[in-house]
């Protein structure tokens, strides 16, 4: 392995639970007993990331917040997070018997435009004296997510026994030994990027939305329209030339 790659990392396209448990997403066994429960999850489909009748929203512009403080209500979220873009819809979620926060929430933004500065300018701020982390709805556009509390999520704590890799607080570093490409095609674990790592100190890219067949055909007759405009405008001035000579 190149000296070069020490120090570079990368992220997670998609979501498989063994890869997720390994720092440099090459390991081919679960390191916990979460990991053999996110993988049932994710083998007998237990897990339906649209069967939440709350959430709602377009999810290519709403963001996912964590680590708040459990004094920080929807008004204060709204206001902090206001300073980014236009909030369309905000859920707080709460414990369902308690009412009490359970520290994360979900933001909707009117356009992908505020999203993108929200997720790359909120991340790490303050709110109510805790650090925030903001990521893209991954439960809604990364194939294959399991949650948390099924064993799956990202991130996580040393001593919770349950960190979790790949994601934007923890990626994964590139791999320093000879990664077992055959082992990770016959579990469908995608293999590392080689060649393509990142910086740590770069920001991944949350996705963007697929275009669909009408707006790609709008985009080539704009192109089409603005090809013809330049020519027609080329012949102008070439005339214009002439005459003047």
């Amino acid at each position: 392995m190149a000296s070069s790659n020490i120090n570079s990392v990368f992220y997670a396209d998609s979501y498989h639970p063994i890869q997720a448990g390994s720092i440099d997403g090459t390991d081919i066994l679960p390191h916990d007993n979460a990991i053999y429960r996110a993988l049932l999850c994710s083998s007998a489909g237990l897990y339906d990331p649209f069967g939440d009748s709350k959430v709602i929203g377009d999810p290519y512009c709403t963001l996912f917040v964590g680590h708040l403080s459990h004094i920080t209500t929807e008004d204060t979220l709204r206001k902090a997070m206001s300073r980014y873009g236009k909030v369309k819809n905000l859920r707080l979620v709460r414990h369902i018997v308690t009412g009490a926060s359970c520290g994360y929430a979900f933001v909707e933004y009117e356009n992908e435009k505020e999203i993108r500065r929200a997720y790359v300018d909120a991340h790490h701020s303050i709110i109510d004296d805790s650090e925030i982390i903001v990521d893209y709805n991954r439960q809604q556009l990364m194939p294959g997510w399991i949650p948390r509390r099924l064993g799956g999520g990202l991130g996580g704590k040393k001593e919770s026994g349950q960190l979790r890799f790949g994601g934007r607080e923890r990626p994964f570093r590139a791999p320093l030994r000879p990664i077992p490409l055959d082992d990770l095609k016959r579990l469908g674990i995608p293999p590392p990027p080689e060649g393509r790592y990142m910086s740590r100190f770069q920001v991944p890219s949350p996705p963007r939305r697929p275009r669909s067949s009408v707006d790609r055909e709008e985009h080539s007759h704009k192109r089409h329209r603005y090809s013809k405009h330049s020519h027609r405008h080329e012949r102008r001035s070439q005339s214009r030339d002439l005459h003047s000579d």
